[in-house]
């Protein structure tokens, strides 16, 4: 059943709330992350690697060692979740979990260099794909696609912020 309007998690009832470029911009990287998810099995039809595991794996590159509880706070997911996939990522050798130096209650993941050339081959793996689709668009597209990338970055950056402030 879905939230009442007015409750946490309720879409927002107010005139205008519902922009056509919202509408747009959530339809066009939807379908995006869809295609990009779907090419990774075109590519390496092998891999198995869940969305979950990609992304704590991209934070463990960037800021390895960390906590799993700094893990679980930067992917908005339980800790116990977090411990869940750390746990099996550590099992196929992609981190390693080790007792945090600073606070020996808590445990720090690091990626292995296993885990760093996983990352790097799906990363490669959609960079390529979507080589491929902007070589087939017309030269506008590329450029306007070009030109977007600083509005969209910022976009990406000012919903981050909006996230760290819980809403």
């Amino acid at each position: 059943m879905a939230p009442m309007p007015g409750t946490p998690g309720a879409p927002d009832a107010r005139p205008g709330a519902d922009s056509p470029e919202a509408r747009a911009l959530t339809a066009a990287v939807t379908r995006l992350r869809r295609a990009l998810r779907a090419s990774i099995r075109t590519e390496y039809p092998w891999e198995q690697l869940p969305m979950a595991q990609v992304e704590l794996l991209q934070v463990c590159v960037e800021h390895s060692p960390v906590r799993v509880s700094e893990l679980a706070a930067r992917q908005r997911l339980a800790q116990s979740t977090v411990s869940g996939l750390v746990a099996t990522m550590a099992t196929n050798g992609l981190v390693t979990r080790e007792v945090d130096s600073e606070d020996r209650r808590a445990a720090a993941v690091s990626a292995t260099d296993a885990g760093r050339l996983r990352l790097a081959a799906w990363t490669r793996a959609h960079e390529r794909r979507l080589e491929h689709a902007l070589t087939a668009l017309p030269d506008a597209d590329r450029t306007a696609l070009r030109e977007a990338l600083p509005a969209l970055t910022r976009l990406a950056a000012r919903l981050e912020e909006a996230e760290g402030r819980g809403g």
